[in-house]
């Protein structure tokens, strides 16, 4: 089956993005969903959904497949059961896209639905990254291990870049940076380390999310001051990042707060950055060394601030950003000071271009 109209419905922690794509990969039609109006009943969402046009094929974005989801599937009613199991380990994102499944049926009956994971990139990871130091019988029995996310805009980042540095033989650190934020370490176009782990509050510090945090900390909340699980769940995904250090989510306003000498945005920026510079440190040794650096999601495609800050903490790693390029670099664009630095590149996030490809494979066999 070769597909002329695939409907991608891509959900993420502060929208839903729509966008329908013709066979070339021409973007036919897009919107975008806050996700406030995207918490609506199902019924509402299908009509919202019916409003795109006509679909062969529904692409959907899932975040967590966990162990048993590793690659793109059809969805049918045992793939829906077996997501139905998965919302305990993503309460944040999981409702959300059952929901869309679900409308996405109701307004296209006759069309193929397809889950493609945001863990699938992450799956093979060599297991020394993957693996938890807990005890064996907890591992075995409930499958934990770290899963990483934002495989979808992960890989096509590291496709993109590859076409346009001419090899995909490149050990590359691609940083997702956006509401939710990750960082991947791809050679070969295979994920060997990531920053997110069993779910996606690991890693560095987000808009609402707060990273990742010492256990013991959290264990003496809850031992010590009778913070309740439920109260550690909402402010550790909600209440904590850059809405907890600088009362705002919105990395531009902390950026400009932060350039006037605003002292809570300042330290939320730089807490921002002393864990991105150190995730890229510690995803270049993960790959043993770097040759290309690429940004993308909204805080990386659109803060050259931030772009600017961090690579200028990672000279060590041979790394130098040229301002002129920076300032509003197009997509695909190099921003490395030339002759002086590895590739350092500015993608715009295709998550519906990966959907949209990995939807085709499958369906082609």
């Amino acid at each position: 089956m070769i597909p002329t109209r695939i409907l991608v419905c891509n959900g993420g922690s502060s929208s839903l993005k729509l966008s329908v794509l013709g066979q070339d990969d021409a973007l036919l039609a897009d919107r975008e969903v806050p996700a406030q109006e995207a918490d609506r009943s199902q019924e509402e969402l299908a009509r919202e959904l019916a409003t795109m046009g006509p679909a062969e094929v529904v692409g959907h974005r899932v975040v967590q497949g966990g162990s048993k989801f590793t690659k793109a599937v059809v969805i049918d009613d045992g793939v829906l059961a077996g997501l139905a199991e998965l919302v305990s380990l993503d309460p944040l994102h999981m409702p959300q896209a059952l929901r869309g499944i679900g409308a996405a049926r109701m307004a296209f009956p006759e069309a193929v639905q397809v889950a493609c994971f945001d863990t699938a990139f992450h799956a093979r990871m060599p297991e020394a990254a993957r693996t938890y130091a807990l005890p064996a019988a907890w591992r075995r029995r409930w499958g934990l291990r770290r899963h990483g996310f934002h495989g979808l805009s992960h890989s096509y980042s590291w496709r993109t870049a590859s076409r346009i540095l001419g090899s995909e033989d490149l050990r590359m650190v691609t940083c997702h940076l956006g509401s939710g934020s990750s960082l991947a370490a791809i050679r070969h176009g295979r994920s060997v380390d990531t920053t997110m782990g069993f779910t996606p509050l690991e890693g560095i510090p987000m808009a609402t999310r707060s990273g990742s945090v010492d256990p013991g900390l959290l264990l003496w909340l809850e031992q010590e001051k009778g913070i309740s699980a439920d109260e550690l769940s909402d402010a550790l995904e909600n209440r904590s990042g850059m809405l907890g250090l600088a009362r705002t989510k919105d990395m531009r306003e902390v950026v400009e707060r932060a350039a006037e000498g605003d002292p809570a945005a300042s330290l939320a920026q730089g807490v921002f950055l002393h864990h991105l510079v150190q995730g890229i440190a510690s995803m270049t040794a993960s790959l043993g060394g770097l040759d290309a650096l690429v940004f993308t999601g909204g805080i990386g495609e659109n803060s050259e601030a931030i772009r600017r800050l961090a690579v200028g903490r990672l000279g060590f790693l041979g790394l130098a950003i040229d301002e002129r390029r920076n300032q509003e670099p197009p997509d695909g664009a190099r921003i490395e000071l030339e002759g002086r630095s590895s590739p350092i590149l500015m993608v715009r996030a295709r998550e519906d271009l990966e959907v949209a490809t990995q939807a085709r494979r499958l369906l082609a066999g």
